[in-house]
């Protein structure tokens, strides 16, 4: 088997609400770039990446005369092919294998009439649970409604999504606003799920100090972890020494090379697998292996994903036996997605693992042309810009946080 072709097309689907973080937002939007490897037996394989437009396009048009030819089986042989590790220094290209990857395993499975998860070493769970990924947001402008700001609307926002999808895990995405309004909202949010862990994730934002105080301030919870309260593994070593609970990551250790030198002097608890950030899923397994043997907790992290990232999530979550936390999503969010039947369902806080061969899911052609169209008529977003704070952005350590007494209805527009 041959791959044939490269087709890219970029869409934008619409969430509930834009949605704030520690460097900007996601502007009530995904942006996201897909990719189908055809073959010369007739068999589609489809990838997915964050990001997209005519920079992402050209990328993928760029490793074309690296695929033309190559046969989707021989894995390896890409990887080095297109992220050989010296090269990597001047053409960094993890995220678009990741995406090469999982088109390779959907063409796989499909010729073998296997799901993905076969191929990885079968799956030892039927489903894999999710936490409820909550996060400070702007109202949507359409409606007015989905705004997040105060302790009483996170509250309420997390009730209403324990409701609907089951979740017995739930993580505040932070860094927003000044730390001692954050930890108010997080002990309300703890307080109004007894019984369910809680996680919270500033993004690296504080000084070393200021987590170490946080966490400090939330040992009486039911913490899963805490993600990233600072940025850097000597500081995150320092965190660790003085507080009593994991400290998670995936931001500091990301690859091979950060996470032995965690194993050699420890820094970080549990490390969060992205099926991105690491370049595919069998980077991912090859990882949570590692930690297995160093007795380092793993889970599965979000990088704001369609419903084919989110299948290489599900895979990954099924294979992997020292899956001991519940996973991140920013799904629950979307309003749509593009493959056939609508988005994956929620039960019990848990999405199945697909059954169909390769990836198990497929394209819906009506709703991939319509979101490429609005991709079109709306363009990107700068993700690391806050629309209603034209020309700020933060320090790391940040010290210039969001009021969080202004009620901000901002504009979207971006063209």
């Amino acid at each position: 088997m041959k791959i044939t072709d490269i087709k890219v097309t970029t869409v934008t689907v619409p969430l509930e609400a834009p949605l704030r973080h520690s460097n900007g937002a996601h502007w009530g939007r995904f942006v996201r770039t897909v990719i189908e490897l055809e073959t010369d037996e007739g068999i589609t394989g489809l990838g997915e990446m964050g990001g997209g437009g005519e920079s992402a396009e050209l990328a993928f048009a760029g490793l074309k005369p690296y695929l033309l030819g190559h046969d989707p089986f021989e894995l390896e042989r890409m990887r080095f092919a297109i992220c050989n590790p010296t090269a990597s220094l001047y053409n960094n290209r993890t995220q678009l294998h990741a995406a090469l990857e999982f088109a390779c395993l959907d063409i796989m499975g499909k010729k073998l009439g296997v799901p993905v998860h076969d191929l990885l070493g079968g799956r030892v769970r039927e489903g894999v649970p999710f936490a409820s990924y909550l996060f400070f947001r702007y109202p949507d402008p359409a409606t007015g409604r989905g705004e997040v700001r105060t302790a009483e609307q996170l509250v309420a926002e997390a009730k209403a999504l324990k409701a609907k999808h089951g979740f017995t895990a739930h993580k505040l995405k932070g860094g927003v606003f000044p730390p001692d309004y954050e930890l108010a909202c997080f002990r309300a949010l703890a307080a109004a799920v007894p019984g369910d862990g809680v996680r919270y994730d500033p993004n690296g934002v504080l000084t070393p100090d200021q987590a170490i105080e946080f966490g400090r301030a939330i040992e009486d919870l039911r913490n899963d972890y805490l993600e990233d309260p600072t940025y850097g593994l000597a500081a995150m070593r320092r965190v660790r020494e003085k507080v009593r609970m994991p400290l998670a990551t995936n931001t500091v250790v990301v690859n091979f090379e950060q996470l032995a030198a965690n194993i050699r002097d420890p820094a970080v608890d549990v490390i969060l697998l992205d099926t991105t950030f690491w370049g595919g899923i069998r980077p991912c397994i090859k990882a949570a292996g590692i930690c297995e043997a160093f007795g380092l907790g793993v889970a599965v992290h979000s990088s704001g994903e369609l419903g084919i990232q989110l299948a290489t999530m599900l895979h990954l979550g099924a294979v992997v036996p020292n899956l001991g936390f519940a996973a991140d999503a920013h799904y629950h969010h979307l309003t749509d997605d593009i493959i056939e039947g609508g988005k994956f369902a929620y039960k019990d806080g848990a999405i199945a693992v697909p059954r169909a061969p390769g990836l198990g899911v497929t394209l819906d052609r009506e709703k991939l042309g319509k979101y490429a169209e609005l991709y079109k008529s709306l363009g990107g977003y700068p993700y690391d810009r806050d629309p209603a704070r034209p020309g700020w952005y933060p320090l790391v350590p940040n010290a210039d946080y969001a009021d969080p007494a202004r009620a901000d209805r901002p504009s979207l527009k971006t063209k």
